[in-house]
């Protein structure tokens, strides 16, 4: 059982480096279509704040389900260690939906099978990451343990507040309706994407708490996922807003891209 499981591991975390270059490569082209790249042809869509429930929610209840059978379960560092990443996903499941609910005036759906895609890689990420801290992590005892984890907490937290402080920007833009409007002030005098600056910055804290293949290549596909849409969103805001648009904002690296 225990070689099975480490085949099931090692297989899926080869998974998440492989689906990376692919995902980064198609999303260069053709944009998942829900938000400012909303389109029909993508089949039966439901409301964006239960698709968001939907989907992200195998990082809670799959995560809760297979902590308790590794073997550093009762290892207070690994709970500590889990924390970080069920809070951004507490976050993302339960209180961002609810946000969109109560703040966003638009009625447009969200794809199923964009959801159901992103449920698949939430599967297998949850799986990664709840076994790798659950179980397959090994140097608990070591001296760097402390030193790496509040250094990427520190980091991760830091790239949440950009996250969550955007999101609050971007939805009081909805709630005031008149359409899409040029969002200013704060990062957004910086990138056009603050949000996926921020979540990219959360995981790259992640990586660096957990110190693993599992979290690096978590980071590597969330570049891979929201580089390009970022690219896609800056390349959006100059072709709707023309002269009005900052030309000094870069996508989602702020100087860099």
């Amino acid at each position: 059982m225990a070689l099975l499981d480490q085949s099931l591991f090692h297989y899926s975390l080869l998974s998440i480096y492989l689906i990376g270059p692919p995902t980064f490569i198609s999303l260069k082209f053709l944009q998942a279509p829900y938000g400012k790249h909303h389109r029909p042809g993508w089949g039966p869509t439901i409301s964006p704040p239960l698709a968001w429930i939907l989907m992200e929610s195998p990082t809670l209840w799959l995560t809760l389900l297979l902590f308790p059978y590794g073997q550093h379960f009762t290892n207070p560092k690994a709970l500590i260690l889990m924390s970080p990443f069920l809070f951004h996903y507490f976050h993302r499941t339960c209180i961002y939906p609810l946000r969109i609910y109560r703040n966003s005036k638009t009625t447009g759906g969200f794809p199923v099978s964009v959801a159901v895609m992103a449920f698949g890689f939430n599967l297998l990420n949850a799986y990664l990451q709840a076994r790798w801290v659950s179980h397959y992590k090994s140097d608990y005892d070591g001296g760097l343990f402390w030193w790496r984890f509040f250094g990427g907490l520190v980091v991760f937290v830091w790239g949440m507040r950009i996250n969550t402080w955007t999101d609050g920007v971007l939805l009081g833009l909805k709630r005031e309706g008149g359409g899409y409007k040029v969002p200013r002030g704060g990062w957004f005098e910086l990138v056009s994407c603050p949000n996926y600056f921020g979540e990219i910055v959360e995981w790259f804290g992640w990586a660096v708490m957990t110190w693993s293949w599992a979290g690096f290549g978590f980071l590597l596909y969330t570049c891979a996922n929201l580089v390009p849409r970022a690219c896609a969103n800056h390349k959006w805001y100059l072709e709707k807003f023309r002269e009005d648009y900052p030309k000094n904002r870069k996508a989602v690296i702020p100087f860099l891209c």
